[in-house]
């Protein structure tokens, strides 16, 4: 087994770990929570979302934050900006790359942005457009990539159809969601290897939920297929507010761990990236998730 030498890994935390959270978090954190990643080697980091207010509360300082934000050269800042409007915003605040999302669920589709999946797929023609005009790059997430709270399992090709239609659109790299947490590395591999027959391997990443602790038994499925981009969140912060149950995403760190152990490069600050986990989950007035930054500071 050849395992990638290296993998890029897109910090999520700001922007999916915070959005669910019932108290405000106050901006400053926000911008502080990002430098810190920043320092602690992140280089794709997914600041916050374009997105109504009314939707989404937590998020409603986007360009505020987006501006704010000491910037390191070397480090992409990006945004979900779901429409034009989200997208000109994002624009104007400096994000450097755009995100866009659907659903493999027709159900988690109009339960979660209240239209069919073919419908939102419609709707990021003018923002994919406009950015492909902008010099921007746009990423993608597919929603319920191994299972849907009311749907249950998704086959695989329901994955593939909706990764195609985005890459084909312009998305640069098609990130692969467990939403809520339920696959297992075999399932994880059949979805891989049917997206990978009209996708290059290299324009898919990995972003797994760990509801049941097989986060990190998934990453390692399709790092072994030789997916090299996977999604995490510092301190597991996150979930899925339309996704019942759904636990938080995979520990930035936990990740970090793994790759480390396995001698795959990833850039990151192992003692530094704890050092953020501990500190925003003590914002937040709970202990870090991840086994890592829980272990590590017993020591």
């Amino acid at each position: 087994m050849t395992l990638p030498k290296a993998v890029k890994i897109v910090e999520v935390g700001p922007r999916d770990g915070l959005q669910n959270e019932s108290a405000f978090v106050a901006s400053s954190i926000k911008i502080e929570l990002i430098e810190r990643l920043a320092t602690a080697g992140c280089r794709h980091i997914e600041a916050t979302s374009f997105v109504s207010p009314r939707k989404i509360p937590q998020l409603a300082d986007a360009a505020e934050v987006m501006r704010a934000i000491r910037r390191a050269p070397e480090v992409t800042y990006s945004a979900l900006t779901p429409n034009l409007k989200g997208f000109e915003a994002a624009m104007d605040a400096g994000a450097n790359e755009i995100a866009v999302f659907a659903a493999a669920s027709e159900t988690f589709s109009r339960k979660n942005i209240n239209c069919s999946t073919e419908e939102s797929l419609t709707r990021f023609e003018p923002v994919l457009d406009a950015a492909k005009r902008a010099g921007v790059r746009a990423r993608a997430y597919v929603s319920c990539a191994l299972g849907c709270p009311y749907e249950g399992e998704i086959a695989p090709a329901a994955v593939t159809r909706v990764a195609e239609r985005l890459f084909n659109q312009g998305c640069y790299e098609i990130s692969l969601g467990d939403t809520i947490g339920v696959g297992t590395p075999l399932a994880a591999k059949r979805m891989i290897e049917a997206v990978a027959e009209k996708i290059p391997l290299e324009n898919l990443a990995g972003h797994f939920h760990d509801t049941y602790g097989m986060a990190a038994a998934n990453v390692w499925a399709a790092l072994e297929m030789g997916m090299a981009v996977f999604d995490s969140s510092v301190g597991g912060l996150g979930g899925c507010p339309y996704a019942p149950g759904a636990a938080g995403n995979l520990a930035t760190e936990d990740l970090a761990w793994l790759m480390q152990g396995s001698g795959v490069e990833t850039g990151l600050d192992l003692p530094k990236l704890v050092d953020c986990a501990n500190w925003i989950s003590g914002v937040l007035g709970r202990e870090a998730v991840s086994r890592v930054a829980r272990a590590l500071k017993k020591l």
